[in-house]
C-alpha cells in the first residue's frame, strides 16, 4: 500500500541536523588541507595554519608558530586524535560567530578581525 505523494518503493531518506553554523550567502570556498595536533574537533573551529608544516591546529594566540593566527574554518568535525587527518575547511564565507569553537586568547572580536582580511565574515544569527 503507498501513501499519496509517496514513490513506490520510498519509504524513508533519513534526516538532517543543521549546525547553524552558515550565517549568510557570502560564496564560500572549500578546500582539503591536513589537520594534527592530536585532538577532535567540531564543525566551526577556528584553525590556525603552522607555518613549518602547513597543517592545520586549533589556533591558539599563544603559539608562535603561525597558528596563532585564526586563517580557516573547519566544516565538519574532525578526529585528529590519532595522527593526522584530511578535511574541508572554509577559506572564504560568512559564518555564525555563535556556532564557532575558538581556541586559548582569542574572543569572537579578535577572530573577526584577522577573518576579514581572508573574506571570513562573522555575525550572529537568530536563534
Amino acid at each position: 500500500m503507498s501513501l499519496p505523494g509517496i514513490a513506490e518503493g520510498f519509504t524513508d531518506q533519513g534526516s538532517l541536523a543543521h549546525d547553524n553554523l552558515i550565517a549568510g550567502e557570502f560564496p564560500r570556498i572549500i578546500r582539503v588541507v591536513t589537520i594534527t595536533g592530536g585532538a577532535t574537533l567540531p564543525a566551526g573551529s577556528v584553525l590556525g595554519r603552522v607555518a613549518a608544516s602547513g597543517t592545520y591546529v586549533l589556533s591558539d594566540a599563544g603559539e608562535n608558530d603561525g597558528s596563532e593566527e585564526p586563517d580557516a574554518i573547519l566544516a565538519h568535525d574532525t578526529d585528529a586524535s590519532l595522527g593526522d587527518v584530511q578535511a574541508h575547511v572554509y577559506l572564504a564565507g560568512e559564518f555564525n560567530a555563535d556556532a564557532l569553537t575558538i581556541g586559548p586568547g582569542h574572543s569572537p572580536a579578535s577572530v573577526s578581525i584577522a577573518f576579514r582580511e581572508r573574506s571570513i565574515f562573522l555575525r550572529n544569527n537568530q536563534a
